[in-house]
């Protein structure tokens, strides 16, 4: 069975983030704390950045979605990860993990497989590299960086589809989004958005967003490259530079209308 996605449906799914304003619990780096709080609350959401032992299972008790974004480890966090992801399962809340920086070293890569091996994830979302990385020890990472465009982790993303029925985002130029039922691809974005630290972290935080108001999980995921991808073609547009792309695209995000994503939106 398979879904479509159009501008009305991601209209409508970006409308019912900002009357809901769901709670998103991250579990993220430090690196992105500030910028992802800031974009999910442009897009209409409402976050809580929490890694403390004694307050995870709680903290997603009450959240709709939980991010787990590995780019900072340390081991208290990655307890906390494991905590947090434990309690989403018992209380049916989805999960994204974000593996950044997979590949760059050995500790990185196998906190990632035994996390994604230990929780049933409903996305994945990370780069070329990092996705490759998590089924093959041949693939690194420069630091947190793709070095290989988004079509030669397919094969990758379909492994770890099959192995842990999940869905796969592999995010690029064009990202791909994948599970057992469906491949779509979205060609929306612009390169200055490699420039701005945090984009993809970004997303992955939209698409937990997205899955705690809309279903299924490839759909969902969709709509948030696609929601991020306008809104930084559109940021592009204005900026002189990666500076200035960071203020446009949460200025933009937040105005963002269905007649912007039925003009840009590319979706197959």
């Amino acid at each position: 069975m398979t879904s479509q996605l159009d501008a009305q449906s991601v209209f409508s799914t970006l409308k019912t983030i900002r009357y809901n304003q769901p709670l998103i619990h991250n579990i993220t780096n430090l690196v992105v704390m500030n910028s992802s709080a800031n974009a999910l609350l442009a897009l209409g959401a409402s976050p809580v950045m929490a890694h403390a032992l004694r307050e995870v299972r709680d903290m997603v008790t009450i959240s709709s979605a939980l991010v787990a974004n590995i780019g900072t480890l340390s081991a208290d966090w990655v307890e906390a990860m494991d905590l947090a992801m434990q309690q989403a399962r018992d209380s049916h809340k989805p999960i994204v993990l974000d593996p950044v920086g997979a590949g760059a070293t050995p500790y990185r890569t196998q906190v990632t497989r035994r996390l994604l091996a230990s929780n049933p994830v409903t996305v994945v979302r990370g780069n070329a590299s990092e996705i490759a990385a998590l089924v093959s020890d041949e693939s690194t990472t420069k630091g947190v960086d793709a070095t290989q465009p988004s079509q030669n982790a397919q094969e990758a993303a379909r492994i770890l589809v099959k192995q842990y029925d999940c869905t796969v985002v592999v995010s690029g130029a064009v990202d791909t989004i994948c599970d057992r039922h469906q491949t779509l691809h979205i060609a929306n974005g612009h390169p200055l958005m490699a420039k701005v630290t945090g984009m993809g972290c970004n997303t992955s935080a939209f698409i937990a967003a997205c899955l705690s108001v809309t279903s299924p999980p490839p759909i969902a995921a969709a709509t948030a490259m696609a929601v991020a991808g306008i809104a930084g073609e559109i940021a592009a547009e204005k900026a002189a530079g990666p500076g200035s792309l960071a203020v446009h695209f949460l200025d933009v995000l937040y105005n963002l209308d269905e007649a912007d994503i039925r003009q840009r939106l590319h979706c197959y």
